[in-house]
Formats: C-alpha cells, sequence, structure tokens
C-alpha cells in the first residue's frame, strides 16, 4: 500500500505540484498539499486512491462513442425551457472506461440530441488537460464553483440520458461553443 502510495506522489503527484508552482497566486494551498501527501507517504497514511461506485436513482452515463461516429450539425441552441439543448453545461454521473461500475459526476457540454438522448463532451478541470490535443480549454465558468479553468474532451462523446442530468450548470458563451465546434467541424466531420 505504501508502495503503490509513493509511486503515486512520484509519478502523479509530483509533475502536478510543480505546474501548480508556476502559479504563484495558488502557491501557499499547493505547498500545503505537497507537504501534507509527502508526510502521509512517509507515515505510511496515505490512502489508496478510492473512486466512489455509482449512485443509484439516476440513470448513469456510461456509452461513449468516438466523435465521428456522431457526426452532425452542431448548432448553439440553448433554451432555458425545461430540456438540456447544445451550448447548455449540465452534470450527470458519468460511469469510468475502465471500471464501468464505478464513476464522478461531473459537468457534459451539451453538443446535440438524439430523441431522449443527450450528445454530451465530458469537461475537466485538471490543468494537464491542456497539453492533450483531445481537449480544447474554454476557461472558467460558472459551472465549476471554484472558478478554476476547464477543458473539454473532443475525441469522445457521451451518449446522456436526459433523465440522468442535473439542471446545474451553466449556458457556456457562444464564442467559446464556437471554438468546441469549429474544431468539431475540422477534425471529427461534424457540419
Amino acid at each position: 500500500m505504501a508502495e503503490n502510495a509513493a509511486k503515486n506522489l512520484v509519478f502523479n503527484e509530483a509533475p502536478k505540484l510543480i505546474r501548480q508552482l508556476q502559479r504563484p497566486e495558488k502557491l501557499p494551498r499547493n505547498i500545503g498539499l505537497g507537504i501534507k501527501a509527502g508526510i502521509d507517504v512517509l507515515a505510511g497514511t496515505a490512502a489508496e486512491e478510492s473512486r466512489p461506485a455509482i449512485a443509484a436513482g439516476r440513470p448513469v452515463t456510461k456509452h461513449s462513442v468516438p466523435t465521428a461516429h456522431r457526426a452532425r450539425k452542431v448548432v448553439y441552441a440553448p433554451d432555458l425551457d425545461g430540456r438540456a439543448d447544445p451550448g447548455e453545461v449540465v452534470w450527470t454521473w458519468v460511469a469510468y472506461e475502465d471500471d464501468p461500475t464505478q464513476g464522478k459526476d461531473r459537468p457534459v457540454l451539451v453538443v446535440g440530441r438524439d430523441r431522449q438522448t443527450l450528445l454530451g463532451l465530458m469537461m475537466s478541470s485538471q490543468e494537464h488537460r491542456a497539453d492533450d490535443r483531445n481537449w480544447v480549454g474554454i476557461g472558467p465558468g460558472p459551472w465549476d464553483y471554484e472558478a478554476r479553468a476547464s477543458w473539454v474532451r473532443l475525441d469522445r462523446v457521451l451518449d446522456v440520458p436526459e433523465e440522468g442530468i442535473r439542471r446545474e450548470g451553466a449556458i457556456l458563451n457562444r464564442e467559446t461553443f464556437e471554438i468546441v465546434a469549429a474544431r468539431l467541424r475540422a477534425e471529427y466531420s461534424w457540419s
């Protein structure tokens, strides 16, 4: 257990800490987190990273396909009519690809609809996404209470059951939505 925690610290947490140290406005918090992680490993109290089990109640987003397989016309059309529309950010429980029995509640950018199934692009606030060409930066927004920058994953479309979403989200501004849409058109055969 301590060996796994040490490997996690060296290979996962240390690179994140180095990136975060380059952001002076967050320096005190980041140093504190780094010191705590190091002490936990040395003391042998570092817990294995646990993943939450799938929540009961709402339908779960557990299917995704390559983005080109869902190619269609992408149109910015948010409308606060009670149904999620392209351009809106909604929250849903998304099953992990590597372990579909577990998952995470996360924001999703709606880019289309197939009857009662929303087509969504997963969002993340993890800074390492900035270096991945399958993700596009969209900056901070009201979907993240900590006002962290966010990225949208472009290479997989989630099939989101409409009854499985929470309406706690936001409307992405048109200019930012068009950045995502332009990449879908240029790289994934959307129109």
